[in-house]
């Protein structure tokens, strides 16, 4: 799996979910579970990360999705 997106904002990643769930797209959310160790303020940022082999199709849903700059570079 590789890493899609990183960020602290649980809106985003719940987008992301769904526009990945939507598409078919297997998704898988890291270090959800750090809040337990920052206390639930949201400062660990979480990671979406996805299957190699999906990952273009990944990038181009989020890139018309108009959040693109969540992107994390390859």
């Amino acid at each position: 799996m590789i890493e899609l997106i990183r960020t602290n904002d649980a809106v985003i990643i719940s987008f992301v979910e769904a526009l990945m769930r939507d598409a078919g797209i297997a998704c898988f959310v890291a270090d959800q579970n750090m809040s337990v160790l920052d206390g639930s303020i949201g400062v660990l940022p979480r990671r979406v990360m996805v299957d190699a082999d999906e990952a273009e199709r990944a990038r181009s849903i989020l890139k018309d999705a108009g959040i693109a700059n969540e992107i994390r570079d390859a």
